[in-house]
């Protein structure tokens, strides 16, 4: 693999992230709904943690993060750009892999911002700086898994709309599957908990950092993009 032909793909994507509208309104809507979220959660209850924000953060990235992976591949395939790409001395890893850590690094710029949340309740309370910096590499981590079904999701289809539902519909299933852990037959109930990204990320949210966490949300990432790998294989 040639880490120069990935580093040109990284910056051509990062750039087309930050020339797009989609962009900036994706960004837009995270910052107000978690902005929203934190502040009215945080007068409500009174606390001086980030408990609430880390609660509601997978299920707000199940939504933003498909948002900004859905046209990765299928705006290639739509223009016919993806074929002159693969013409060129890449390979399709060093495509796969510039495009996911270019999403990966725009929802890292994404989630930025927020850390002006602990430091706001730095200033009026006694912050537990500890749950803080679990809960924002579990967010990185989650991000991770997310993104990569992103890029999945997208390698399926030419259509954004069916690969933001598609990614979206595969990052809620994660995030809420341990919901209805009773509805489930006991002997099914561990198997499924373990499937549930909020599961992990919420051990780490609290400042314990798990291998089997780490191992899970670097499953998640590997299998995804091996998918997404081979189907851009099928396809040329």
């Amino acid at each position: 693999m040639s880490w120069k032909s990935l580093k040109v793909i990284f910056k051509r994507e990062l750039n087309s992230f930050f020339t797009s509208p989609i962009a900036y309104i994706v960004i837009t809507l995270y910052l107000v709904v978690t902005g929203w979220f934190f502040f009215s959660a945080f007068f409500l209850a009174g606390r001086a943690d980030m408990r609430d924000f880390f609660n509601l953060l997978p299920f707000i990235l199940s939504f933003t993060v498909p948002a900004v992976t859905m046209r990765l591949f299928t705006e290639e395939y739509r223009s016919g750009s993806y074929e002159i790409l693969t013409t060129l001395p890449v390979r399709e890893i060093e495509i796969l892999l510039g495009k996911y850590f270019a999403a990966l690094s725009f929802v890292g710029v994404m989630i930025l911002p927020t850390l002006t949340y602990p430091i706001f309740i730095s200033f009026i309370g006694e912050l537990d700086w500890g749950p803080v910096a679990g809960g924002y590499i579990g967010a990185l981590l989650l991000a991770a898994g997310f993104s990569a079904i992103g890029l999945f999701a997208s390698s399926l289809t030419k259509n954004q709309v069916i690969a933001f539902v598609v990614s979206m519909a595969i990052c809620v299933f994660l995030t809420i599957v341990d919901n209805f852990l009773i509805l489930l037959p006991a002997f099914l109930q561990v198997p499924f908990q373990y499937i549930g990204a909020q599961y992990h990320f919420k051990n780490i949210a609290r400042g314990i950092v798990d291998t089997r966490d780490l191992v899970y949300f670097i499953s998640v990432a590997f299998v995804a993009l091996y998918a997404a790998l081979m189907i851009n294989r099928e396809r040329n």
